[in-house]
């Protein structure tokens, strides 16, 4: 539900649906890191009964150049931000050593957000290494398949999601074909054309899944993410 990405207070919601592996597809400089982030309080919020901390994966330089921004009427002295654990990494390498030690965890995150995931892949440096022209594709698949094997892992235990962002520059990400092979549910950001953007659930229909789903319009305006309104379900 496009509901878990905005102030759940705000919109009557009291509990979000589970999703293994999400991806949140979009142009830049469409809000992407404000939404993973206010997903991330979401999370936090949910299982501060229990203690459940959430894991943000970025890249510190450029989310100090470019910092999220959350809901109106969240107070950012919140105790639930002490349940976000930030974690600064600069290349895939940084991301792939997380997960090969994810498992000795005392205690798993609820979910691990992954921001600009494909920024993580330099191109020349994948295809140097792997001595294949198609060397950052074969280095995301391998990265996303040890992401897929940590949470399948950490769910024997607790739940725990894995989301992840990835910036495309046309009508969809390219290598949304990559996505889909470990990703269960993606959500994709598109401009209305007014200075607003619709983010929308898509359907796997290679997973089978088809029907209803739910759209949310929104804008980044005066430092604040903005839920402009829920659009009403639609057949896909």
């Amino acid at each position: 539900m496009v509901a878990r990405f905005f102030s759940l207070s705000q919109i009557g919601v009291n509990s979000m649906e589970y999703h293994p592996t999400m991806l949140l597809s979009g142009p830049p400089s469409c809000g992407k890191t404000s939404l993973l982030f206010q997903f991330a309080f979401n999370c936090a919020l949910q299982s501060s009964s229990t203690g459940g901390v959430v894991v943000f994966i970025c890249n510190r330089r450029r989310l100090e150049s470019k910092p999220p921004y959350m809901s109106q009427g969240i107070d950012p002295s919140s105790d639930i931000f002490q349940r976000i654990e930030m974690k600064y990494v600069d290349d895939d390498e940084g991301i792939k050593k997380y997960f090969a030690a994810f498992h000795l965890h005392d205690m798993f995150p609820v979910a691990v957000v992954i921001d600009d995931f494909g920024d993580f892949f330099d191109e020349r440096n994948c295809q140097e290494k792997y001595v294949n022209p198609r060397g950052r594709e074969l280095a995301m698949v391998r990265t996303l398949a040890l992401c897929q094997n940590a949470v399948i892992h950490a769910n024997d235990t607790r739940p725990c999601s894995l989301m992840l962002s990835d910036t495309h520059h046309g009508d969809s990400s390219r290598l949304l074909y990559v996505y889909k092979r470990w990703i269960q549910t993606i959500f994709t950001i598109k401009g209305d054309g007014s200075g607003s953007y619709l983010l929308e659930k898509n359907v796997n229909s290679a997973s089978g899944g088809s029907g209803k789903t739910r759209a949310a319009k929104f804008s980044v305006a005066l430092q604040y993410l903005v839920l402009e309104g829920i659009i009403n379900e639609r057949e896909q």
